[in-house]
């Protein structure tokens, strides 16, 4: 599992020209020292999208802008820190963004914060700032000290209109829309209220030296399709929960997953994973079943391959498949053999990938099914997997 201690910049490499400008601008607003102290974590992401083309069958769901509004988001975070830092994102916007305040707290019920846990944000000691198009925006470190799966909420102040042009579409978590700057109000009465979220993209924490992160990408099923509405209990969320209730050193869980359609030209979460996975960006990929990363055998032996060749480790939940560890290897190079022959046996394939893939499942289907055999070990020798 990779140190994620700069995860925000990963995702913003499509848009390289305007990213690099404004990620320089944000580092130059920092003050001195704040860009190297600390050691920041990744400890919640939205992947940042593009709204809907008009010729998109489902409907957006929230405002095409917000002006002289504030939209409060609610986050649960992974691990906790001593304190926080924000990430906002004006990546696909055309026009700067301007934030005319920014406010972090402990979330209560029903879009309420609770009392005492207030803070306001800045940005290079300003409470105010203006995001280049197609840029991030990096807060200063907020003395907010958070629990493991803390729920964070965060709100925005559009003092001027803001086209909502960098979303994520598929956030399951209700976010609270009021007029008038209520960016410090406990209490939080919305005028309206939408599931998507608007700008928000990440939520750091000054996490112990020890800590690591572990980044999970794919589509809907990642996203939190199909998942209850402000109920936290995604895949992802899960094994946050999961890894907080093991102990030891603290992992955080970033979810990139954007819900998408099929091919890699059409699934954004996909392609971002196989453009970090060529950059060697992290360690390892976790993903709820084999079939979340390819939708047909040449897709998915390419992916896996490419997985191989960056030695970037696999765990699949639903197969079983950990390729962290030698029985692991071993066990995903058992099952990447060929399909079943005429005569019913099962033969290894040394040239195959080293991960399961589709046609392994349905080959020992048809060979179970047929009641033959698999193999005789007497006749031939398996060749180990490639390094």
């Amino acid at each position: 599992m990779a140190k994620a201690r700069a995860s925000v910049f990963h995702r913003f490499k499509s848009r390289r020209a305007a990213f690099a400008a404004g990620l320089v601008a944000a580092m130059l607003a920092l003050p001195a020292g704040a860009a190297e102290s600390g050691n920041w974590i990744g400890t919640w992401a939205a992947s940042a999208q593009p709204v809907w083309t008009p010729d998109f069958p489902v409907p957006l769901g929230m405002p095409a802008n917000y002006w002289n509004q504030t939209l409060r988001q609610v986050a649960r975070v992974s691990i906790g820190g001593a304190k926080v830092r924000i990430v906002l994102s004006n990546e696909y916007g055309s026009l700067p963004l301007k934030i005319g305040k920014a406010h972090v707290a402990l979330a209560g019920a029903n879009g309420a914060i609770q009392a005492g846990s207030d803070h306001a944000v800045t940005f290079g000691g300003s409470p105010s700032i203006v995001i280049p198009p197609g840029a991030p925006a990096i807060s200063d470190p907020i003395d907010l000290t958070v629990a493991p799966l803390a729920q964070l909420s965060v709100s925005l102040f559009f003092p001027e209109v803001a086209p909502a042009t960098t979303i994520h579409w598929d956030g399951h978590q209700t976010a609270y829309v009021a007029a008038g700057d209520k960016t410090g109000e406990t209490e939080f009465k919305a005028d309206s209220k939408q599931t998507q979220r608007a700008f928000l993209t990440e939520i750091l924490v000054d996490a112990p030296t020890e800590a690591r992160a572990v980044v999970t990408f794919g589509d809907s099923i990642t996203d939190g399709d199909g998942s209850t509405v402000d109920g936290n209990d995604r895949w992802p969320d899960r094994l946050a929960e999961r890894l907080a209730a093991a102990g030891g050193p603290p992992v955080a869980v970033v979810n990139q997953g954007i819900s998408g359609a099929k091919g890699r030209d059409k699934r954004p979460g996909l392609d971002k994973l196989l453009q970090a996975v060529a950059r060697k960006e992290f360690d390892m990929v976790a993903a709820w079943s084999v079939d979340r990363l390819g939708r047909s055998l040449i897709d998915l032996v390419g992916i896996l391959q490419e997985f191989h060749a960056k030695h970037v480790d696999l765990y699949l939940h639903q197969q079983g498949i950990d390729t962290t560890t030698p029985s692991g290897r071993g066990q995903s190079w058992s099952r990447s053999t060929g399909p079943a022959h005429p005569d019913g046996t099962r033969r290894a394939g040394g040239s195959s990938t080293t991960s399961p893939t589709g046609e392994r499942c349905s080959s020992t289907t048809r060979t179970r099914g047929a009641g033959r055999s698999g193999g005789n070990p007497g006749t031939w020798t398996p060749r180990p997997p490639r390094n």
